[in-house]
C-alpha cells in the first residue's frame, strides 16, 4: 500500500545550450546583491564558463567574490573559510559553479552564514537542527550528485575523518543552470562513476520493505533503464550531446525525492556504508557506491526479494526462468556487468583499497553511530551486518 508524502520541488531549471547566460539575471531577481561565487578546480575558467557567468553578474551589476579549490569529498575547513569570507563582504546569495561536491560546500556556507553564532558542523553531527539557510543556486558541470535540486548536503571533516549528511528543505537550490555541453570536457571516469551516483540515488529509493506505488517505480525503472543506455555514449563518444543531455536530467530527477514517493523513504544503507570510505580513504564517492552496492544486495536480497527480482525483469532485462533467488542473483550479476562496462569497480580491491580488519570494525563502528541505531529498509542493519558487507566487498572475487 502507498504511503502518504509531501513532495517540495522548488528549484527553477534552466536547461539547455546558452543557459548559463541567464545567470545575472536570474540572481537579480532574487534581490540578491553580493555573491560568493564557490567554485572547484580550474576547468570552469579553462572553459570560459566562470568568466561568462562573472560577466552576467556584472551586467546586472551584482558584486560577487570568488571562492576556489573546493575537492572532492569537500572539506570542512573549506567551508569555514567561506564562512569568513562571506562574513567579511555581507555575502547575501550563494552561487555554485560545479558538480555535488562545490554546491555542498555552498549550501554548508550559506548554513553557516546565516546562524554565525553556532558552528555549521554542530548540523552535520546532528546536534542540532537549522533555523535558517542563505539563498544558494548552481550552474551545474557534472551530471553525478543531484545536489542541485536536492535537499542533501554532505561534508567530511578532515579532522576526525568523519563523513557526514545533513538534509533540510531551507537549503533547496532557488535555480540550476544546466548546460551539458559544459560536461563534455570531464575526464570519461568522473562521467561514468556520475551515472552510478544517478542510479544508485534511484535504487536507494527503490529497494524498499515498505509502500511503493506502481507509478513511483515506473518512473524509476525508466529512469535507471535511460541512465544505463546513455551511459555507454559518452564512453565511447565523449562529444555526444543528446546522450549528456539525458544524463544530466535524469541526475536531478533522480535526487528530487520524486522516485521515492508514496514508499518509506528509501534505504540509503549503500551510501552510509560509502561514506565511511570515503572518510577514511578518500575514495571517488560514485565509484565507492559502485564498489559496495553489489555486496549490500547480496546481503540483503532474501529480505526483500521482491523488489531484487522486479528490478532483474524491469531494468536489466532478465528473461530467464528460474526461482526468484536465482532471478534476482541475475540481476545484480547483471549490475556488476554493466559497472564493468563502464569502467567501474565492483569491489575494494578493484577500487584499489585494501581494509584491515580493524579498519572494517571502526568503519561499522562510525556507520552504525552515524545511523543511531538499526537502520534500512530492504533490511536493517546492525553493526555486525555492516561488518559482513564490508568485509564481503573485500573479499570479494
Amino acid at each position: 500500500m502507498a504511503y502518504n508524502f509531501e513532495f517540495y520541488a522548488p528549484t527553477k531549471v534552466i536547461f539547455g545550450k546558452g543557459a548559463e547566460n541567464e545567470t545575472g539575471k536570474l540572481i537579480k531577481a532574487f534581490g540578491a546583491s553580493r555573491v560568493l561565487v564557490v567554485y572547484g578546480g580550474g576547468s570552469v575558467k579553462r572553459s570560459g564558463l566562470l568568466e561568462k557567468i562573472e560577466a552576467s553578474l556584472s551586467t546586472e551589476k551584482i558584486v560577487f567574490r570568488e571562492l576556489g579549490g573546493v575537492v572532492p569529498n569537500p572539506r570542512l575547513d573549506k567551508v569555514y573559510e567561506g564562512i569568513r569570507m562571506g562574513k567579511e563582504r555581507g555575502t547575501d546569495f550563494l552561487l555554485a559553479v560545479g558538480g555535488g561536491s562545490v554546491i555542498d560546500s555552498a549550501k554548508a556556507i550559506a548554513y553557516g552564514l546565516a546562524e554565525p553564532e553556532h558552528d555549521v558542523w554542530e548540523l552535520f553531527a546532528h546536534t542540532r537542527t537549522a533555523r535558517k539557510c542563505l539563498p544558494v543556486a548552481s550552474v551545474l558541470t557534472i551530471a553525478a550528485a543531484g545536489s542541485e535540486t536536492s535537499r542533501g548536503c554532505v561534508i567530511t571533516n578532515e579532522h576526525t575523518g568523519e563523513k557526514r549528511a545533513y538534509d533540510d528543505n531551507l537549503a533547496r537550490p532557488r535555480f540550476a543552470v544546466m548546460n551539458p555541453e559544459y560536461t563534455i570536457t570531464l575526464p570519461d571516469y568522473q562521467t561514468e562513476s556520475g551515472c552510478v551516483d544517478i542510479m544508485m540515488h534511484t535504487m536507494e529509493r527503490y529497494f524498499t520493505n515498505g509502500g511503493n506505488m506502481e507509478i513511483t517505480d515506473a518512473l524509476a525503472e525508466g529512469l535507471l533503464r535511460t541512465v544505463m543506455k546513455n551511459a555507454v555514449k559518452p564512453h565511447h563518444n565523449p562529444g555526444d550531446y543528446d546522450a549528456r543531455a539525458e544524463i544530466m536530467w535524469a541526475g536531478s530527477l533522480a535526487h528530487n525525492d520524486l522516485t521515492g514517493c508514496g514508499n518509506d523513504g528509501g534505504d540509503f544503507m549503500s551510501h552510509k556504508l560509502e561514506h565511511e570510505l570515503g572518510g577514511m580513504f578518500d575514495v571517488t564517492h560514485r565509484a565507492g557506491l559502485a564498489a559496495i552496492w553489489p555486496s549490500w544486495a547480496r546481503y540483503v536480497c532474501n529480505e526483500c526479494l521482491s523488489r531484487f527480482v522486479r528490478y532483474a525483469r524491469n531494468v536489466m532485462g532478465i528473461a530467464a526462468e528460474g526461482s526468484d533467488e536465482e532471478i534476482a542473483e541475475a540481476g545484480i550479476r547483471g549490475m556488476e556487468e554493466f559497472y564493468h562496462s563502464i569502467g567501474m569497480p565492483v569491489n575494494l580491491e578493484e577500487l584499489g583499497i585494501h581494509p584491515t580488519d580493524r579498519q572494517i570494525e571502526e568503519m561499522a563502528e562510525r556507520c552504525m553511530a552515524a545511523c543511531g541505531s538499526h537502520t534500512g529498509s530492504a533490511k536493517k542493519l546492525a553493526k555486525d551486518d555492516m561488518i559482513r558487507i564490508y568485509t564481503n566487498a573485500r573479499n570479494s572475487k
